[in-house]
C-alpha cells in the first residue's frame, strides 16, 4: 500500500471545503472500495450524503491519514 502524507497546512485550508466523490477518495486514499466503505461505517473516516450520493472531505481523509501515522 502506497504511503500517503497528509497536506501541509497552506494546502489544507484552500482544500478543506473539498468534497470528494467515491471513487475520488479510493484514488486518494490508494485502497478498494470495500475497505473505503467498512472505514466510512465503522466511523474510521466521516462522510456525508448529499441527495443520493456519498461523499468524503478533505479534512476527514487528512483527520484519517495523520491517525495511521500516530
Amino acid at each position: 500500500m502506497p504511503v500517503i502524507k497528509p497536506m501541509k497546512e497552506d494546502q489544507m485550508s484552500k482544500q478543506q471545503a473539498r468534497l470528494h466523490t467515491i471513487p475520488e477518495a479510493l484514488d486518494r486514499l490508494g485502497i478498494g472500495r470495500t475497505t473505503l466503505f467498512g472505514l466510512i461505517k465503522s466511523g474510521a473516516i466521516r462522510s456525508v450524503t448529499i441527495g443520493k450520493r456519498r461523499l468524503v472531505s478533505e479534512a476527514a481523509l487528512c483527520e484519517y491519514i495523520e491517525r495511521l501515522e500516530a
